[in-house]
């Protein structure tokens, strides 16, 4: 063989070699991630290392049924994961930490279980990462700041005849000396509100108007529709669509839980059209429920998947089931 014969064949085996061992090269650099329904294991690998300010590549498949994958607190839309195929997502993370990916579509009883969290590494004083400036310190949540126990039975002593209506209560309120700010509506639950009107002239049934109006005006018509939409999303298969705690895994969850924690409505998911249950709550102690989840129960914590604003939203949503906010 002639040498430049032998030189040209050598330039297209390097060339054809870097055509295809490039991307082989990438692709192992982030590793197929398998889904399966928690029972069979969840994501594998279910820990992922990346760097702040670089652009992170995942490629997800699914053993079994379809999944979807998020990213808990970020801005983001989730990415159906269908059995059989690869599916791709590019993420950048502006700051190192521990992040929580999930799944988003309901696949079992432990769907809640399918978590893995990505450490994301780096220095804050690097450029790419944002200001340079370390994250300001968390405060903590409001229930805590309250010293309340999330586990402790917090039953209203009194329940309202008919459903409250905050369409009637608005009309009453003005001429009511009532605290309408957002702190006094998070720490306060309807019914302490309720109590602060004893000596008023306005009937029971009116007074709960009022506080159906003042847990409305707390809220919009905006975080509203995002809180049903959270609920539908995380919430429903449990608790129900209709929030009455007999989602499709109701029955499984009392099986596993009802044993263990027989003073914990049976090991049942949380009725929310118990008036007892939830107008004896205030906002903060919701909000404490579903940050850290039930301790013994099928609760999970959603602290690492909820943002605040989420957080609140959510919690708003699920007075509408004691309170008619319009006609």
């Amino acid at each position: 063989m002639k040498r430049p014969e032998l030189i040209s064949r050598i330039l297209i085996s390097v060339v054809i070699f870097g055509a295809i061992g490039t991307p082989l090269y990438f692709w192992s650099r982030t590793p197929l991630i398998h889904a399966r329904v928690a029972e069979n294991g969840g994501w594998n690998p279910n820990v992922i290392h990346a760097n702040a300010g670089r652009p992170l590549t995942l490629h997800l498949t699914s053993d079994d049924v379809v999944h979807g994958f998020a990213v808990g607190q970020m801005d983001m839309q989730s990415v159906e994961v269908p059995p059989g195929k690869v599916a791709d997502v590019t993420l950048t993370f502006d700051r190192p930490g521990t992040y929580t990916f999930f799944c988003t579509r309901w696949c079992g009883l432990n769907h809640w279980r399918m978590r893995g969290t990505i450490e994301v590494g780096g220095s804050t004083s690097d450029p790419s990462t944002g200001s340079g400036q370390p994250p300001t310190p968390a405060s903590p949540p409001l229930y805590v700041s309250l010293g309340l126990d999330i586990d402790a039975p917090h039953d209203a002593p009194g329940i309202p005849e008919s459903r409250p209506s905050a369409i009637s209560g608005q009309q009453l309120a003005g001429d009511l000396l009532v605290d309408r700010s957002v702190d006094h509506y998070r720490s306060h639950s309807p019914y302490q509100v309720f109590g602060e009107w004893d000596a008023s002239s306005l009937t029971g049934s009116q007074r709960w108007d009022v506080v159906a109006y003042l847990w409305r005006s707390n809220t919009t018509s905006e975080s509203l529709a995002n809180g049903q939409r959270l609920y539908a999303q995380n919430c429903a298969a449990c608790h129900g669509g209709n929030g009455a705690g007999n989602g499709v895994f109701a029955d499984r969850i009392a099986a596993d839980f009802g044993t263990a924690m027989p003073g914990a409505n049976n090991g049942r998911p949380a009725d929310f059209t118990d008036a007892k249950r939830l107008l004896g709550a205030s906002p903060a102690l919701l909000q404490g429920k579903i940050l850290r989840g039930g301790m013994g129960t099928g609760m999970p914590s959603w602290g690492p998947i909820f943002t605040q604003a989420q957080i609140w939203d959510l919690v708003a949503y699920l007075y509408s089931f004691q309170f008619t906010y319009q006609r």
